[in-house]
């Protein structure tokens, strides 16, 4: 994975999420519709502070225990929550062959230095018939041109962002971090690896100013969601 210092910051990345209560509940009601009632057997790859599969078991009845995530500080945060985490890094985790029904990159896969290996890895760990869920922010998304904008212009202050941004925006830190990639280009990759029977689904479709106003309903597609999912079948 990227060098970002979750460790440094792992705090603040809950906090940001529990500031952006309605953004926060929008993204977990999305996995909750992707994963459906009988996920199975789920892993959560770069499950960071646990923080969404702890909002799934409350609010949807869905529990996932297993996770992997590499960095420390973050990990410590999963355990806590009840988490069975495999310190490891998307690339290097070790996983047993057809093992999994569902496993789940939530946000992660714009910090991963090979994301082709680590899709790889997920889809040997696939039952037959088993999902990848790969959901993150669509570089051509609104929030996909905000974030890359804030990178180039190092930080959020710029003239052409004012009254453009969400009162509190994703940490920068965090931003200069990614590499964002577009739907498409995940799905061409997806498909190059062996994935079949592809479809998307997507939320926070509104400007990401007015984002955090409401919990969004999940729609289908990936045209105009600020998070999108991909679901792809091993």
């Amino acid at each position: 994975m990227s060098d970002v210092p979750f460790d440094a910051y792992a705090d603040q990345y809950d906090y940001w999420f529990l500031a952006n209560k309605q953004v926060l509940d929008s993204e977990v009601k999305l996995l909750a519709y992707a994963l459906g009632e009988n996920p199975g057997r789920c892993l959560s790859v770069g499950c960071g502070s646990g923080l969404f599969e702890t909002c799934l078991a409350r609010d949807y009845d869905l529990h996932i225990k297993e996770g992997v995530e590499p960095f420390e500080g973050m990990r410590a945060i999963a355990i806590k929550r009840g988490l069975d985490v495999q310190a490891a890094s998307a690339e290097t985790m070790s996983l047993s062959e057809a093992a999994y029904d569902t496993i789940i990159f939530n946000g992660c896969s714009s910090y991963l230095a090979d994301p082709a290996a680590a899709f790889e890895k997920a889809r040997s760990a696939l039952k037959p018939g088993g999902r990848l869920l790969v959901l993150d922010v669509p570089k051509e998304s609104a929030y996909g041109l905000l974030y890359n904008f804030g990178r180039a212009t190092g930080g959020w202050s710029h003239p052409d962002l004012q009254g453009v941004t969400p009162e509190k925006i994703y940490p920068l830190e965090f931003v200069q971090a990614a590499q964002w990639t577009t739907t498409p280009a995940k799905i061409k990759q997806l498909e190059a690896l062996g994935f079949h029977s592809i479809t998307t689904a997507q939320t926070l479709v509104r400007h990401p100013v007015y984002t955090n106003d409401e919990v969004e309903e999940p729609i289908p597609g990936f045209d105009r969601g600020g998070y999108v999912c991909i679901t792809a079948h091993q």
